[in-house]
């Protein structure tokens, strides 16, 4: 063979073996690319408008999309509920005009029965598939009833140690797992680590009835924790999202900030953007 023949294949492995190994890696990296675009896709993100109760209507809009957000649940502060079916669509119409859909109430406190007939009116004028509440235990047989009458879930939101209500999500789950299977949970992660429970724990085990979640950090896991900016508590957040992505969770990831009322936006944006940046490393 000449020597210039042998130059030539050595020349012709040399480059099929750098075009081979040069292409794993980008193969690989578009793959893991396009599995973080799945995973943020699957994980929706949204704002309890509780966290923007010092501002009006329009304005926890605006300040939603600001945080890059479109989903978001209702406060009644933001749409009372008395408000007559003429002011409630105004206000639907007022979410879709800015992009952000209105995908549930709460939290609506009910302690007779009047309550329960006035949010599920209310939520249905308003066309929403979820309310986030707070029944008594008395009645959640009545609850019931009116979950499929109106085709509506519920969602019970726990609130800690000191809650006579609901102060875990188990609390809510034994009193419903054989209930409708619209009748669930809006598990509240920064009450449930206050009462020494690890919040993907609660997802896993009580999962079935898992409807929305509110996000929030604490300061420390007793009950005397407070709310701070998502990544500076005691909250493994990569632990959490990484569990609840495994899960399959299909429903929202409501921030629920409870601090800085006056001027919560700066360390709302930081708080997402905690989440989001953990969702790109899934």
């Amino acid at each position: 063979m000449s020597r210039n023949r042998r130059s030539f294949i050595k020349k012709s492995a040399a480059g099929i073996l750098g075009v081979a190994t040069l292409g794993i890696p980008e193969i690989a990296q578009a793959s893991k690319k396009e599995n973080k675009k799945e995973t943020t896709a699957t994980l929706k993100l949204g704002v309890a408008s509780f966290s923007l109760r010092n501002f009006s209507m329009e304005e926890a809009l605006d300040m939603t999309k600001r945080c890059g957000l479109n989903r978001i649940t209702f406060k009644s502060m933001h749409l009372p509920l008395d408000s007559s079916k003429e002011e409630i669509l105004k206000a639907v119409g007022i979410c879709k005009d800015k992009g952000i859909e209105l995908y549930g109430a709460g939290v609506i406190y009910m302690k007779s029965k009047e309550d329960v007939d006035q949010a599920f009116e209310y939520a249905k004028t308003a066309e929403i598939e979820m309310i986030v509440g707070v029944p008594n235990h008395d009645l959640l047989d009545y609850v019931e009833k009116k979950v499929k009458q109106y085709d509506i879930k519920l969602a019970i939101h726990n609130h800690g140690p000191g809650d006579k209500l609901y102060p875990s999500a188990e609390s809510a789950y034994v009193l419903i797992k054989n209930m409708d299977s619209r009748m669930g949970l809006c598990i509240d992660i920064g009450h449930t680590k206050r009462i020494h429970r690890e919040p993907e724990q609660d997802v896993k085990e009580f999962f079935d009835r898992v409807f929305d979640i509110h996000i929030k950090d604490v300061t420390k896991a007793e009950a005397d924790g407070k709310t701070c900016i998502i990544g500076r508590g005691v909250i493994n957040f990569t632990s959490f999202l990484n569990s609840i992505t495994k899960l399959g969770y299909k429903g929202t990831l409501a921030l629920e900030y409870e601090i800085e009322e006056k001027d919560p936006l700066p360390g709302m944006a930081e708080s997402i953007g905690y989440i989001k940046g953990i969702l790109t490393t899934l």
